[in-house]
């Protein structure tokens, strides 16, 4: 097997009311660690990586790679994606090059028909290549990439346009944020989640800053309509907790059982993340659709 459009997976989860999650990765122990969650659980995932990230990782052909080696290492089965998560035009260009298999193009800074024509041009793109496409409309809370939105709700009547040019699936701003949620937040908006669904004419949802949005809530989105919802801060946070009680045990300190080996140091985070994956895919409702 190898790594696969998003598109599919994504129509089953549409179709069946459940959400295939999106985790971000930041580096081979994060993407070690969920490909074997979801292998376990017989679970389809996005693994997205945003452009900083792949900065960090020396680049899209670097990330590319090693997701694809790292996947047959694994002797994975279950259906995965790459994705470019919050891409920008070049970005979008560079990852379908680089070998991704689903990327997404964020113009919702941009003035909208400047959204408009960049969003046709590289559906068009994708598609020539087999892979899926993400597109946004409406901002997302919060800075990601030095992308900052105040969270924006998408104008129901963009989303049509957007859907009608062919985008596998689209993000639209519902007064979601990236990050840590404030306490005063203010809930996701449900009737515009409504009118999105009925305007795109049933075309699957995206909902982004997934981390710290009650279950319950993310729950009766999908049920409006999202069939993707992205996770990167929780893993985050998780894999921080984890490795800080390891240090603060002081087993890195052990130098007989060398607790200093990062292959030590890091385990607990990353059988951390593997539990929260489980946990996760669980609440969205796609634990062990790959084996269906």
């Amino acid at each position: 097997m190898a790594l696969v459009s998003a598109t599919e997976m994504i129509n089953k989860a549409h179709a069946g009311h459940y959400a295939i999650a999106a985790f971000n990765i930041n580096n081979l122990e994060w993407t070690k660690a969920i490909l074997e969650a979801v292998e376990e659980t017989k679970t389809p995932v996005i693994l997205e990586v945003s452009e900083g990230a792949a900065k960090y990782m020396c680049g899209y052909k670097t990330v590319a790679t090693m997701v694809k080696n790292i996947y047959e290492a694994l002797h994975i089965t279950v259906p995965v994606a790459l994705h470019l998560d919050h891409g920008s035009y070049e970005g979008a260009k560079a990852c379908i090059e680089a070998g991704f298999t689903s990327v997404m193009f964020d113009g919702s800074h941009y003035p909208f028909e400047e959204n408009l024509a960049k969003s046709k041009e590289l559906i068009a793109l994708a598609h020539s290549k087999g892979l899926s496409i993400e597109c946004e409309v409406g901002g997302i809370g919060g800075s990601e990439d030095g992308v900052t939105s105040a969270g924006e709700k998408a104008d129901p009547e963009e989303c049509r346009i957007i859907a009608e040019l062919g985008v596998d699936f689209l993000a639209a701003g519902i007064g979601n944020i990236h990050g840590i949620y404030p306490a005063d937040w203010k809930g996701l908006d449900f009737d515009v989640l409504k009118k999105i669904q009925e305007t795109t004419n049933g075309k699957p949802l995206v909902l982004h800053g997934g981390t710290g949005i009650p279950y319950d809530m993310v729950r009766q989105a999908i049920t409006l309509g999202v069939s993707k919802v992205n996770v990167n801060t929780e893993l985050q946070l998780v894999f921080a907790d984890a490795t800080r009680k390891y240090i603060e045990a002081g087993k890195d300190l052990d130098k007989d059982k060398k607790g200093f080996d990062p292959r030590k140091l890091l385990k607990p985070g990353c059988e951390a993340i593997k539990a929260k994956v489980i946990e996760i895919v669980k609440n969205f409702g796609s634990y062990g659709k790959a084996a269906e």
